[in-house]
């Protein structure tokens, strides 16, 4: 590992990993790529394919790392890993395509990364990726996959989080006002399985801008115009909303926030702004870890994206194992529900944050499943 490579990934270098951090230039094109796997202590790495044209190497290596833990929170035998393609996902299809396939070809010997989708990238992406090397999750049920993003799995995580965090008394589905920030592959999910348990959708934000409307949103509508590729604003269907700018959204007065957008959207920066009870992850490390103490010493829950984000690479893990969605589900709700009662019990009980909570739980489980491989010393 280079000396720059060192620094670009800075704190994340330490004794868990990573493995390996790997940086991939397409001349043609001058299109670049980063993979970072980080640990695989238990079992080869899962991690989503990022692209976007702002991903850089500290973002993908921090991203591996969360993986590392969320796998092992689940206690899934796969290790952690992610990779970022610097590039335009609205690029037109047939250089997508292009990119995409160049992108596997270049990971070919990098036996130790199974990649999956993520954001910019689809259940199609994956396809291409497997029809070139043989290695990928997230395929197209035609492919024999468990289309993850299509089914929802991550949002259904979310929502089974939810009901554990009702459970504790935290928050009451029925009637809970809910704001999402990111109306994509998770959001559109996680709103309609809340909506399902009884919950409002007050807010909803995409890369153009946030609906806000207390009355609430019409969930179904505006997914099928989302999925269309209409921007939220956009729609006509919402009465009187408000549209406003993206970033509004995080003020919303609400009962339920997911941030399901970016990393570090919520920061010490604008935490002041939060309103709400109940803190979803649902991206990568959405909230820095300054912005959840302070979230904390008010009394807001903030539940770790590695804890209840984790259906996706449930997901993933049961399909590469060649197991069926019923599976899968079952697991996601099985693994979430009792990994966040854990984090929610233990939190209460000493008074530390969730995050301490679920970091101690997860690295506690890489670090039993390191001391078994001769590797590690």
């Amino acid at each position: 590992m280079t000396l720059d490579v060192v620094a670009a990934t800075g704190s994340h270098v330490d004794d868990l990993g990573p493995e390996a951090v790997v940086l991939l230039r397409h001349p043609p094109t001058g299109v670049t790529a980063i993979v970072v796997v980080d640990n695989t202590a238990s079992g080869p790495a899962i991690g989503g394919t990022r692209m976007a044209p702002d991903v850089t190497v500290e973002e993908v290596a921090r991203l591996a790392r969360s993986m590392t833990l969320k796998s092992a929170a689940a206690r899934l035998p796969h290790g952690g890993a992610k990779a970022g393609i610097v590039a335009d996902p609205t690029m037109p299809a047939a250089d997508k395509e292009a990119v995409v396939r160049w992108f596997a070809g270049a990971i070919r010997d990098l036996r130790s990364y199974i990649p999956g989708p993520d954001m910019g990238t689809d259940e199609r992406c994956m396809a291409w990726v497997h029809d070139e090397i043989g290695r990928s999750v997230g395929l197209p049920a035609a492919l024999g996959g468990i289309p993850l993003d299509e089914l929802g799995a991550t949002g259904f995580g979310l929502a089974i989080a939810a009901e554990a965090a009702a459970a504790a008394g935290a928050v009451v589905l029925d009637g809970a006002r809910v704001a999402v920030q990111g109306f994509g592959a998770v959001g559109r999910h996680v709103a309609r399985f809340l909506s399902q348990r009884g919950a409002t959708l007050v807010a909803a934000s995409d890369s153009q801008g946030a609906l806000i409307d207390p009355a609430g949103l019409p969930v179904d509508e505006l997914i099928s115009w989302s999925r269309a590729g209409h921007p939220l604003v956009a729609f006509d269907g919402a009465g009187g909303a408000d549209r406003v700018d993206r970033e509004a959204l995080i003020a919303v007065d609400c009962d339920i926030l997911v941030p399901a957008a970016r990393p570090d959207v919520i920061t010490e920066a604008n935490v002041d702004d939060v309103r709400t009870r109940l803190v979803l992850e649902g991206a990568n490390i959405p909230l820095t870890a300054k912005a959840e103490a302070v979230l904390h010493d008010r009394g807001v829950l903030c539940l770790p994206d590695w804890i209840v984000n984790a259906g996706g690479v449930i997901c993933a893990s049961v399909e590469h194992a060649g197991g069926t969605r019923a599976l899968a589900f079952a697991q996601i709700e099985e693994t979430v529900r009792a990994n966040t009662a854990t984090v929610i019990a233990q939190s209460a009980e000493t008074g530390e944050l969730p995050r301490d909570v679920a970091d101690r739980l997860a690295l506690g489980r890489v670090r039993e499943a390191m001391a078994l491989r001769r590797s590690y010393g």
